[in-house]
C-alpha cells in the first residue's frame, strides 16, 4: 500500500508537482525498479516515486547546483534509495553509466523552468521581480544579458519568434538595439519595460506583454528544446523493454517535439507542421504509446495550481527493438532556422 508523498522541506516545500497522479500511473512503478527523474528541480516527482514502492530506487538529475544542494536532505531520508547526479538530462544515459547503471525501468521528464527558479529574483527568470538578467539554469555559458546586449537584430528576432512565438518579434528586436545605444540592458525590469513599450497588453488578458519574449530568451539561453530532443533519445537508449517514458510539457513547442518523437517511434505517420516536414516512422518501432493523446490536468488541479493550466503529459512504453538512429528531423523543431544566403530581410 503506497503512502502519501513526503513533503519536501525548505524551498522545496513550495513546489507542487503537476499531473502527479497521472505521471505515477503512466510510469507503472508499482513493481519497484530503477526510475530516472531527469528534471529533479524541487523533488516533487522524486519524493512521490520513493513513496510509491519500497523497492523503487531513483536517480535524479539536475543541471542546477542549487537544486542538487537543496536535495541533500531528501537523499539522507531516502536511506540509499536516491542518488542525486549533477548534469543535463540530455546526457542521462552517459550520467547513468557514470554511476554504474546500464538500464532503467522508467524515466520522467518535467520540462521547463522550475517554480523554485522563477521565485528567486536573483536568478533572472521572471519579469515580476526585478533582478539581474541571467536565466542560466546551470550558471554556465552566456547569460540572457549577454544575448540581449550582443546578438544581432535578426538573431534576437528569431529567438523571440521561434522560441517565444512572439508575433511582434522584429519590433522587439529593433527596440532592444535602439536601447543598447544608450547603454547595456542588465536587469529583468529593464527588459520587461522595454518590451511593454512595444507590445500593448491585450484587453482583459492577464498575460504580461513580455511573457513570450522572456520565454524565447530563456529557451535560447539554456538550449531547452535541444536538451529535450537529446533527452528523448537518451531515454530511448537506456530504457529496458517494457520501461516507460513520461514527459510533462508546458507549451506548444515542447509538446510538438514530444508528439513528433512518439509518433515516429511508435510507427504512426506524422503529418508535420509549418515548422517541419512530416517525419517518417522508423522500423522497427522502439515505442508503443501509453497515452493516445495528451493527458491534461483536471479542473480541480488547475484551480489549486495555476501553473498546471498549460501542462500536457505524454507517455510511451519501450519495445524490444534496438534503438534506431536519432531523428534528425526532430532537431529542426529545436533549432533556429538557418539564415538564407544574403541575410534576412
Amino acid at each position: 500500500m503506497s503512502r502519501a508523498p513526503r513533503r519536501p522541506q525548505g524551498d522545496h516545500a513550495r513546489h507542487v508537482p503537476v499531473l502527479l497522479a497521472e505521471v505515477l500511473t503512466a510510469l507503472d512503478t508499482g513493481h519497484g525498479g530503477l526510475v530516472i527523474d531527469g528534471t529533479f528541480g524541487a523533488g516533487g516527482y522524486t519524493g512521490a516515486l520513493l513513496d510509491a514502492h519500497p523497492d523503487l530506487h531513483v536517480v535524479a538529475i539536475d543541471r542546477d547546483p542549487t537544486a542538487i544542494a537543496a536535495g541533500a536532505e531528501m537523499v539522507r531520508a531516502a536511506a540509499g534509495r536516491l542518488r542525486l547526479v549533477p548534469g543535463r538530462f540530455g546526457d542521462l544515459d552517459t550520467l547513468l553509466a557514470g554511476i554504474g547503471e546500464a538500464q532503467a525501468d522508467a524515466v520522467v521528464l518535467d520540462i521547463g523552468v522550475s517554480s523554485m527558479q522563477i521565485d528567486q529574483a536573483e536568478r533572472g527568470f521572471s519579469f515580476r521581480q526585478d533582478g539581474p538578467l541571467d536565466m542560466r539554469m546551470g550558471g554556465e555559458g552566456p547569460s540572457a544579458a549577454d544575448i540581449v546586449n550582443e546578438a544581432e537584430e535578426a538573431t534576437l528576432a528569431d529567438i523571440f519568434y521561434h522560441f517565444g512565438e512572439e508575433r511582434r518579434s522584429r519590433a522587439v528586436a529593433r527596440a532592444i538595439l535602439e536601447a543598447r545605444r544608450r547603454g547595456r540592458i542588465e536587469t529583468t525590469g529593464q527588459l520587461a519595460d522595454l518590451v511593454a513599450s512595444v507590445i500593448r497588453p491585450e484587453p482583459g488578458s492577464p498575460i504580461h506583454p513580455a511573457t513570450r519574449a522572456f520565454q524565447g530568451l530563456r529557451i535560447a539561453v539554456n538550449d531547452e528544446l535541444g536538451e529535450l530532443v537529446r533527452g528523448l533519445h537518451a531515454a530511448e537508449r537506456i530504457l529496458k523493454p517494457g520501461g516507460r517514458l513520461a514527459v510533462v510539457t508546458f507549451h506548444s513547442l515542447e509538446d510538438r517535439i514530444v508528439k513528433q518523437f512518439f509518433a515516429a517511434r511508435s510507427g504512426r505517420t506524422s503529418h508535420g507542421s509549418r515548422h517541419m516536414p512530416g517525419v517518417e516512422a522508423p522500423a522497427p518501432k522502439s515505442f508503443r504509446l501509453v497515452t493516445k493523446g495528451p493527458v491534461l490536468p483536471s479542473e480541480a488541479e488547475t484551480d489549486g495550481n495555476p501553473r498546471a493550466r498549460s501542462a500536457k503529459l505524454r507517455a510511451a512504453e519501450r519495445t524490444e527493438a534496438a534503438p534506431p538512429p536519432p531523428l534528425s528531423a526532430i532537431q529542426a523543431l529545436a533549432s533556429l532556422p538557418v539564415a538564407p544566403k544574403g541575410g534576412r530581410r
